[in-house]
């Protein structure tokens, strides 16, 4: 089962109506998707949803709960394991057939969220392939991605960017990983977008976080309020 087959042919529970009506921002990791989905709430006062903000903090019991109903240790796999002696495809693999669960999760923090101003939420997490069966139009979704020198631009200048969050062994190796793994789930959401004629924009770092922003709010003007600050 592909994580499209996980949505399509059901309805989707939406008791507010806040997911047909919320606007998408996915793609890779460290493209500008928070600083753009921040650029537009100020600017439009649309109400922002960060993924990987509650991915990684409000989302863990859950996702502790999941691994003791499969068997598996409570406890975070050993760093060495995940990071240094998993090839990179291994750990894609990995991180693609997690999101849609993930993404599930995501959906139960949205559907509490009633809001009088639109609602964008931005994420790696936000797969194409997830976010298709739920959105009218793909005009509601954007996918930003960064190319491989404005990734190591990235990894220069945003110590977060640069930081694996583990200690582990071999940190060079590491963080290699790290890298190759998230160009390949990248590329996979490229791909998946292509094919769901969702658009994609490639973050090189040619033109600063508010012309990205002015691009995305142009993908999204039909669902956007007059601007009330500008960028």
């Amino acid at each position: 089962m592909t994580s499209h087959d996980s949505l399509a042919g059901r309805e989707v529970p939406d008791p507010f109506g806040t997911l047909h009506r919320a606007l998408w921002i996915g793609g890779g990791q460290w493209a500008g998707k928070s600083t753009v989905a921040r650029l537009l709430a100020v600017r439009y006062r649309v109400t922002v949803y960060h993924y990987d903000y509650h991915d990684a903090r409000g989302h863990n019991d859950r996702r502790i709960a999941r691994r003791l109903s499969l068997g598996e240790p409570a406890t975070e796999p050993d760093p060495d394991k995940v990071w240094v002696h998993s090839a990179p495809e291994e750990m894609a693999t990995e991180t693609l057939a997690g999101f849609p669960y993930r993404f599930e999760w995501a959906l139960d923090d949205l559907r509490a969220l009633v809001s009088g101003h639109p609602i964008i939420a931005e994420g790696w997490g936000l797969r194409p392939e997830l976010v298709a069966p739920i959105i009218d139009s793909p005009r509601r979704m954007v996918v930003m991605v960064p190319t491989p020198e404005f990734r190591r631009h990235q990894l220069r200048e945003l110590p977060r960017a640069a930081s694996l969050g583990h200690r582990v062994s071999d940190p060079v190796r590491a963080q290699a990983n790290r890298l190759a793994r998230d160009h390949l789930v990248a590329k996979d959401a490229v791909h998946t977008a292509h094919q769901l004629g969702i658009r994609v924009i490639e973050v090189d770092g040619s033109r600063d976080a508010a012309a990205i922003a002015e691009t995305v709010a142009d993908h999204f003007s039909p669902y956007l309020p007059r601007q009330h600050h500008e960028i």
